[in-house]
């Protein structure tokens, strides 16, 4: 059975992107990106809303661009290797190799998604992510908090939420960025 993992860069102070939508921000620098390479290298399938998709479609093709560094390269490999679901109501097609559109958010596919899976899977994009927290369906939450303050936003945690965690591993890198990793408690 594959793990809902949700993975996402943040602010100190809680946001995935600042009030204008940048998230240029974040301090993910050649160790941090390598670490993520490594977290994600045997990650089974991606579970999008349509922005989050729009921005991580860049990988498809990353790998091709002139002049690429060597981790930009690994990441866009790891990333094209993995299937991909978009969940959108609006997005007519898709412009990347092994993705699907799904049209509406149904927490018993996911459900059964994850225990026909034998490798993880991750869901990115704080409005999906929500849904899943809410019905219960998120395993581990990773989160890479960078040393910075923006002061409003998209925040990673939905409203309403609430739950019990338990810290289960951390990472701290030279830029300043900790990885937290922890899981739901039961």
């Amino acid at each position: 059975m594959g793990r809902l993992i949700y993975s996402m860069i943040t602010s100190l102070d809680g946001y995935t992107e600042d009030a204008n939508g940048a998230f240029g921000w974040n301090a993910v620098e050649d160790e941090v990106h390598a670490f993520v390479n490594e977290q994600y290298a045997d990650l089974g399938t991606y579970l999008y809303g349509r922005r989050m998709y729009e921005t991580m479609v860049y990988w498809e093709t990353a790998d091709q661009e002139p002049g690429q560094p060597q981790i930009m390269i690994d990441y866009a490999k790891v990333w094209q290797a993995a299937d991909k679901i978009v969940y959108s109501s609006t997005l007519a097609e898709v412009t990347s190799k092994r993705t699907r559109i799904e049209r509406t958010f149904d927490p018993e596919a996911v459900r059964k998604l994850k225990e026909s899976s034998d490798r993880d899977l991750s869901v990115d994009g704080p409005t999906l992510a929500g849904a899943a927290i809410k019905a219960g369906l998120v395993d581990e939450i990773h989160q890479l908090v960078c040393p910075v303050i923006v002061g409003g936003g998209n925040r990673f945690f939905p409203d309403g939420a609430r739950l019990e965690l338990e810290l289960i591993d951390e990472r701290r890198f030279d830029n300043g960025v900790v990885w937290l990793c922890h899981r739901p408690q039961s």
